[in-house]
């Protein structure tokens, strides 16, 4: 599948997701801003999509990156972003969010499995009472968008 269509909104997904459990396929969630994609987004994106059969992934809007991360973020559009992440194999579809939080396509989504990295609680994991159940990821040491941002500012 071309990574294009695997870009969805809401209505698609809803259906997208649908169609998946018809056919008793596991789904699972996880999001993120993903702007510079390095490999400990590579990393959770494949043990994501190790937990079940079907991996979608939320990602933030641009506006709610200037939110989240400051005026000079995204460093990607989320166009751009989402392409990247549609062309990744591990990813079945993926889904633009304008708000904070994922909170309401988790909702939507309904996940068997719900994955967030490391450095959040459980009891701090938005949308996790929509999950069946939901699991941490380490995070892979130094690698994050922001170091990599710091690195190439020198």
């Amino acid at each position: 599948m071309k990574a294009k269509n695997k870009i969805l909104g809401p209505r698609a997904l809803k259906k997208f997701v649908e169609e998946a459990r018809k056919n008793g396929r596991k789904i699972v969630f996880t999001n993120g801003c993903f702007d510079i994609l390095h490999a400990g987004h590579v990393s959770v994106l494949e043990f994501a999509r190790s937990k079940g059969d079907v991996l979608v992934v939320g990602l933030n809007s641009d506006a709610s990156v200037r939110r989240l991360k400051g005026p000079s973020r995204p460093v990607n559009t989320q166009a751009d972003r989402a392409l990247v992440l549609g062309g990744l194999e591990s990813v079945s579809a993926v889904s633009i969010f304008e708000q904070d939080t994922p909170y309401e396509l988790i909702k939507l989504v309904r996940p068997d499995v719900l994955v967030k990295g490391g450095d959040y609680k459980t009891d701090e994991i938005v949308g996790r009472e929509f999950a069946k159940k939901v699991v941490r990821f380490p995070l892979l040491k130094g690698r994050s968008t922001t170091n990599i941002i710091k690195k190439v500012s020198k």
